[in-house]
């Protein structure tokens, strides 16, 4: 596998991996989560030994893939003007294939082909080593699907290829799918049960990286928190794990002290959490570890105690606010950030200003903040009213975004005269004098360029901020460096 330097849309340098030989050119693009991103690398993985290379140029590519999320309608609507262009470029080059991978080909499953007519190809998160016997079957002029669920593929033997990457940080998945059912997510319904890889092909996979020069791993899952090997298997099976099985098994906490102990020159971060799930031996491992960052991403979706039931949250409010006050007990400056849906069914304004009193009560540094969507094939789609007016949740959510970007900046502002650690990511988008990182909190910090480089990690004194952003000088490598 040879590496060649290729600008992206934004100009930005990105390393992309090629095998020689390979004749075709496979252009995807991935929208919704970070398991997404992470799943793209697989398929370019499983498709460079095919024949193909990755390119940047939609004009250039054989065969196009799109990568999409089912979370919410506006996420399906983007696909699907997204495919539009293809069609647009399909037309100056007929021969171009297009095919839709992910939560929202398996959502549709063959209905795709029939919707949009551009497309070729459609294939669900658990069929993606079928793809080589797919492409070969449009080929040969006919459309393909596949979009069965599994119960075992974890693509741990996979080597991920790795897309627009800065050789820095990359993604390592950890599970798949999710058990918890909340009544308005798709997840289960497109990813399929809970199920994690094994840590030594996790740990291979780290070591790699390590060995290509790579200086931080984020480990992902539709839930971390729920990582559990015994051997192979669902999750929900491990009451019926052998003894021996259940005495050597592996969860989450275990798993990040392996990787922090194996590398402790490598930055660690995970994503995502759930407040069920997550445990106080997690917490204590985050700790312990320096390069475990202090960051984390801790969905709640509503603060009103009535509305988690709604949602089949497995939590309470209270349970929640004595999560955060452990996490900041024993890491006092652990950023944490939230998911919020602002009207679900039957909300009321008291549910609302629950939200709002829960979020004064954590102050998180950042969120990703939605109304309420309603997705087919859920239990809320099924079972309930979507009875809150578009322009109740309009203003609902705007309130919610303005208090988070009030409390955003407040966290900010803690930073200013701190000396940080800080691993240089890219060149700043404003700026190509500066360059641009995050702290162990996740934030994005801006620098000046001096003798520093991509990969450097770089202690910054912080003298100014937004409510997203903390500008410095630097005053010298760390010593991870």
């Amino acid at each position: 596998m040879e590496k060649i330097i290729e600008e992206n849309k934004q100009g930005q340098s990105l390393v992309l991996e090629q095998k020689e030989g390979n004749q075709r050119k496979l252009f995807i693009e991935s929208y919704g989560c970070q398991m997404n991103f992470s799943d793209s690398e697989i398929v370019a993985s499983i498709l460079s030994e095919n024949g193909f290379n990755t390119t940047q140029n939609l004009e250039d590519a054989d065969l196009v893939l799109v990568n999409t999320c089912s979370i919410r309608d506006k996420a399906e609507q983007t696909v699907r003007k997204r495919l539009e262009k293809y069609n647009a470029v399909k037309k100056i080059n007929p021969n171009m294939k297009v095919g839709v991978l992910g939560c929202m080909a398996e959502r549709l499953k063959s209905k795709f082909l029939e919707e949009e007519k551009i497309v070729d190809l459609v294939v669900g998160p658990d069929a993606y080593k079928d793809l080589p016997n797919l492409v070969a079957e449009v080929d040969e002029g006919r459309n393909a699907v596949n979009v069965i669920l599994s119960k075992e593929e974890t693509y741990g033997d996979i080597s991920p290829v790795r897309l627009n990457s800065n050789g820095v940080t990359a993604f390592v998945s950890i599970t798949r799918g999710c058990d918890n059912m909340c009544t308005f997510c798709v997840v289960p319904f497109t990813r399929g049960r809970e199920r994690s890889r094994d840590p030594q092909s996790i740990m291979e996979e780290i070591n790699d990286l390590w060995s290509k020069g790579y200086k931080e791993v984020t480990l992902l899952g539709q839930n971390v928190d729920s990582y559990l090997w015994y051997g192979g298997g669902l999750k929900k099976d491990f009451e019926k794990a052998s003894d021996m099985q259940k005495a050597t098994a592996v969860n989450f906490a275990n798993l990040l002290e392996m990787c922090a102990t194996a590398l402790p020159k490598m930055r660690f971060r995970f994503s995502t959490s759930n407040p069920q799930d997550m445990t106080l031996d997690v917490i204590e491992a985050m700790a312990k570890h320096n390069n475990i960052c202090n960051y984390i991403h801790l969905p709640v979706q509503s603060g009103s105690n009535r509305i988690l039931k709604e949602m089949n949250r497995q939590h309470t409010r209270e349970e929640y606010f004595e999560l955060i006050d452990n996490i900041k007990r024993l890491i006092p400056d652990c950023a944490i950030s939230q998911d919020m849906i602002s009207g679900f069914p039957a909300e009321t304004e008291e549910d609302h200003q629950d939200t709002l009193s829960l979020m004064e009560y954590v102050k998180y540094d950042f969120g990703f903040m939605f109304a309420y969507s309603e997705r087919p094939g859920t239990l809320a789609e099924r079972k309930m009213e979507d009875d809150v007016p578009e322009e109740t949740k309009k203003r609902r959510l705007e309130e919610i975004i303005v208090l988070q970007q009030k409390h955003a900046l407040y966290r900010t502002e803690q930073h200013l005269g701190k000396v940080e650690e800080v691993l240089i990511e890219k060149e700043s988008k404003r700026s190509d004098a500066h360059w641009s990182g995050r702290n162990s909190q996740n934030t994005v910090v801006v620098f000046p360029k001096e003798n520093y480089k991509v990969g450097d990690f770089v202690n910054v004194k912080i003298t100014e901020c937004t409510s997203a952003t903390l500008i410095g000088e630097a005053v010298g490598y760390s010593e991870n460096n």
